[in-house]
Formats: structure tokens, sequence, C-alpha cells
């Protein structure tokens, strides 16, 4: 038995090659193509301007491997966490996040991660596979549509922040990035998008060649090589005088700032020495810090810093008017931190 191939792997060109290759006019590649991406048709069933005969053609040699939202949770602070099915059974996690002002989607970009981030539960998962941009794409359109419906808005922003390193899957989410800004998509601002990375300066640097439109985030953490490689161990790999040549090539090709991603904890980056190291980190690239809230997986060394630490990293950036914000932790009620910090059960 031939497996069929997912549809969705395949470009619109090729879709109207298709219908000619069967007797078909071209135009009918078009109109699949659209219900595939821009409807977001679960099955070809879905596709009521489209023939029987049509329908059956398409079921005989294509599959929709659409992904399924599991379990939904809700919050009390109106955050919803996804357990988002996929077609062979593997589970990865959505989150949408809602503001006075904006919702934004936070998506995983693999099953698990190979990356081995000390803080992050992700990191204690086997990296089983990337996923497919229609994947990435159906976690964005799902979380669009429960924003329209809790509340009463359509989706405005996206962070590539949930399960997986993004830049290691990077073929796959610049696909999917490419369909959600698309008009033949979902038609959204690629400035409302950011990827957030743990830092991979061989990949910064094809981003900015490829003049990609997104922002984007670095998990930092510390800006001092042996702390740093004892919160990340990975990055023994990737230096930091590495990831700032990364930065400032970004900068110069882009123009466009970066966010660092920063957690204090205790008795690992909440002293004076660590925030001074920050500080001369952030005055190499025009930047801006979010400092995070974070979630205790266990009750191991990484515990969330006092308040104290936090205002002295404040207090410090501001001084050189570097923009720095604290992002407190959302959907604490249904386990539902976003991003490399999200803490599961």
């Amino acid at each position: 038995m031939i497996e069929k191939k997912d549809i969705r792997t395949i470009t619109k060109e090729q879709l109207r090659e298709f219908f000619v290759a069967n007797g078909d006019k071209a135009f009918r590649g078009n109109q699949v193509y659209e219900w595939l991406w821009s409807k977001g048709a679960h099955s070809f069933e879905d596709m009521t301007n489209v023939s029987k005969e049509t329908r059956a053609m398409l079921e005989a040699n294509f599959v929709i491997n659409h992904i399924k939202v599991d379990t939904m949770q809700r919050s009390e602070d109106g955050t919803v966490k996804n357990a988002v099915r996929l077609h062979d059974g593997l589970i990865v996690e959505s989150v949408l996040i809602p503001t006075n002002t904006r919702t934004t989607a936070c998506v995983s970009s693999q099953v698990g991660c190979s990356l081995d981030c000390n803080f992050c539960a992700t990191a204690r998962l086997k990296r089983m596979r990337n996923l497919e941009p229609g994947e990435i794409y159906d976690q964005v359109l799902a979380i669009d549509n429960e924003s329209k419906i809790y509340h009463n808005r359509p989706l405005s922003n996206i962070v590539f922040m949930g399960m997986g390193e993004p830049l290691m899957n990077y073929n796959n989410v610049i696909k999917a990035i490419d369909m959600i800004t698309s008009d033949e998509g979902l038609g959204m601002s690629p400035k409302r998008i950011t990827v957030s990375t743990s830092g991979i300066p061989k990949m910064i640097k094809k981003m900015a060649d490829d003049e990609v439109k997104f922002k984007l985030a670095v998990s930092l953490h510390s800006a001092i090589d042996e702390v740093r490689a004892r919160i990340m161990p990975f990055s023994k790999n990737f230096p930091l005088a590495d990831l700032r040549e990364s930065l400032e090539y970004w900068y110069r090709k882009t123009k466009s700032k970066i966010t660092y991603e920063y957690v204090v904890w205790k008795g690992i980056n909440d002293n004076k020495e660590a925030v001074d190291a920050l500080v001369k980190f952030c005055k190499y690239v025009p930047c801006k810090v979010n400092l995070i809230e974070y979630n205790p997986i266990d009750d191991g060394e990484f515990q969330q810093a006092s308040d104290e630490a936090i205002n002295l990293y404040i207090k410090e950036l501001s001084k050189y008017d570097i923009v720095a914000k604290v992002r407190r932790s959302r959907g604490k009620d249904i386990d539902a931190a976003c991003g490399q910090l999200a803490n599961k059960s």
C-alpha cells in the first residue's frame, strides 16, 4: 500500500499541475489551495464547492495531516493552553495569552527539544521530530479561532517560544511564517511575529541574509559565559563572543532591535556582577530586555529571584536607556507558562 502524501507539503503550482495531469482545469488547484490554507479545511469533504468526484480523487491520492486540539484548558486570567495531538499521535503545546490590547499565540516548532537548558521542562523531553509547516500553521489557526470565541477579537501576535528550538527547524518555520503572512493564508504582518532562539550564531546570520521581516528574541539569561554554560550547557559551543558578533550582523542587515529574554534566578544571576555583564552586553546592539518571572519545575537549584534583584536589573539598565520590562507568568492555575520556561506536569 502506497503511503499518501500530505497535500499541504506541495506548492500551489504542483497542485495545479496535478489537476491538469488528471484531466481537470488548473484553476481547481487554486480552489483546493484556498480551502487548505485560507479556510483551514480539515478534510476534503469540507470543500463544498468542489465536486464529489474531485474530492474522491483527492482522497485517493492525498491526506491532510491536520492537528487536533486534544485538550484545552482556560485560566482565570483568560490564558488558554492547548495540548495539540499530531497525526502520528505525538503531542505538543500551544498557548493563547491575552492582554487588554492584544492576544498572542505561543506556538511550538518541535516535538521535544534537542537542546539541554537545565531550567526548562521541555529539555527533559527527547526531541522526537520537527513540526511540519502545516502543523505550525494549524496551531496559529486554532488559537486565532479561540481568540475570536473567548476574547471577541482575532489573534494579533505570534511568538515562537513553545516546545523546541525554532532555528533547528529553520526551513519549516520559515515556510510556516510565509504562509501565515501570505494573503493566501492568514495575512498577518511579519512585524507581529517573534522567533525566539536560545542563540545559534550561524542561523541568526542566515536569517539576516534571508532578509526575514519578523522580530528576533534571544534567550540570554546570563552575559557571563561560565554562568550561561551552567544554565544552558549547549552554549559552550556558542560562546557569547560569537553570539554577540551574530547579533551585530543581524542588526547591520535588518536594522531590527533584538529582545533579550532573561530570567533572574536566586543564587545564580541575581548579583551585581551579573547585572553589570548584562548592561555591557546590551550596549553592543539596540535592544530591550524582558525580565521573566520563573515557574519552578521542581524544588531544585532554579528558583525565582527576589523582587530586589529584579529591581536592581531595572535600575541599572534604565541608567543607559535600555528598556526593561518584567513579564509575569500567565495561566498559573492551568500550568500554562509560555516558552522554553514551560512548567509541564
